[in-house]
């Protein structure tokens, strides 16, 4: 049974969800709206939200309704029908328990960037050729699980090694909740196995850190032109070798922070350019936010980039075909498929055990300890 104050509180919010989602269905039968793709779908995703919570506490307050009619049937009522409203009582009162613990999870404050496309950099850390190898494998792992999440990816840039790895990769993933399904990916990921060249068996440790950072809109980060320097020059490939004919990968600095962006694997420079400017944004935007928890800040940047092998998120295991995620001390024997891109069972346990707008915070150790071992 819920109090007269709960009543009232069902009550108000049943008014605040009904109001809302009539003014996003008028929204959406804009038609200046459906000229703005990213804005129809940021209005789209808030009203399927608003219309799980409608739901659930429509059908919160005809349970309530129902409890309180039984109370008053079982006044005047002999004992078979009393049996049966018991019973039907207790039906109800879990069906109400359930659907208010639900309301709960749905009304959570979630990441308003979300909903927001993001973008990937993937650097070798600790390691050497390992790391730089490892690296590759990552971002083909990750842009496999954008595909299977029907996400469309866009690289905007890579460094190659010495070797066939990556020194470093930069990629946009855009589509529904793109930063939501990759933003626990953040932090420093460990390797664990034997390299091709290690004669001996003897099983290497490496690091690649992971950075993703949200998407921002245009107005959210105000750049002067005079705040930037923007070089042009030819796009090399693995080794060095250019592999265009133009002058068309671009250098972005920007002169207050020092923040140095370079996008070249678009063939048009305006294209490069356009590119570079977005990830700019995202970054200084991402600065501006960790100034704000300076002390979480300060951890999250010395760790991603020092890449440092005692600090990270999750560690790959290939000898015991083993994936750990640290953060919440859980491990998954399926490494051939998690590199394949299903990462979907990780990303759902991590998102589930660490609440929304928690720190991640890095476990450390020493690089050749057993702690993790299952």
């Amino acid at each position: 049974m819920l109090s007269d104050t709960e009543l009232k509180q069902l009550d108000e919010k049943l008014e605040t969800y009904s109001q809302s989602a009539h003014e996003l269905e008028t929204a959406l039968q804009d038609p200046l709206l459906l000229k703005s793709p990213a804005n129809y779908k940021k209005v789209g995703v808030d009203y399927n939200k608003l219309q799980d919570k409608l739901k659930a506490v429509k059908r919160i307050r005809e349970l309530a309704t129902q409890l309180t009619d039984n109370q008053t049937l079982k006044h005047d009522a002999d004992q078979g029908l009393s049996e049966l409203i018991n019973l039907e009582e207790h039906t109800l009162k879990a069906e109400l328990e359930k659907l208010q613990a639900e309301l709960i999870k749905l009304e959570e404050l979630a990441d308003p960037l979300d909903s927001a496309n993001c973008i990937i950099e993937i650097r070798a850390g600790a390691g050497g050729d390992e790391a730089s190898l490892f690296a590759q494998e990552l971002m083909r792992g990750y842009l496999r699980y954008a595909e299977l999440l029907h996400l469309d990816t866009d690289i905007a840039n890579i460094s190659y090694s010495s070797t066939s790895g990556f020194k470093e990769a930069i990629f946009f993933v855009t589509g529904l909740e793109a930063y939501k399904q990759f933003k626990y990916e953040n932090g420093v990921h460990r390797v664990q196995r034997v390299p091709v060249t290690e004669a001996s068996g003897r099983i290497h440790t490496s690091t690649v850190s992971v950075v993703v950072l949200p998407e921002v809109p245009d107005v959210e980060v105000n750049i002067k032109a005079e705040e930037i320097r923007i070089d042009v020059y030819r796009s090399s490939g693995p080794g060095g070798q250019s592999v265009n004919t133009t002058d068309s990968a671009v250098r972005i600095v920007h002169l207050p922070t020092g923040i140095t962006v370079t996008c070249q694997d678009q063939k048009s420079q305006l294209k490069n350019k356009a590119q570079a400017l977005k990830i700019l944004q995202a970054k200084l935007y991402d600065l501006a936010q960790s100034s704000q928890n300076e002390k979480l800040g300060e951890l999250r940047q010395s760790a991603i980039k020092s890449g440092d092998r005692s600090a990270k998120i999750r560690t790959y295991n290939f000898p015991q075909s083993r994936v750990t995620d640290h953060r919440i001390k859980q491990s998954w024997h399926n490494i051939n498929e998690v590199m394949e891109g299903n990462f979907s069972s990780i990303a759902a346990a991590v998102s589930q055990q660490l609440k929304p707008g928690e720190p991640l915070v890095l476990e450390t150790g020493n690089e050749d300890d057993d702690e993790d071992q299952d």
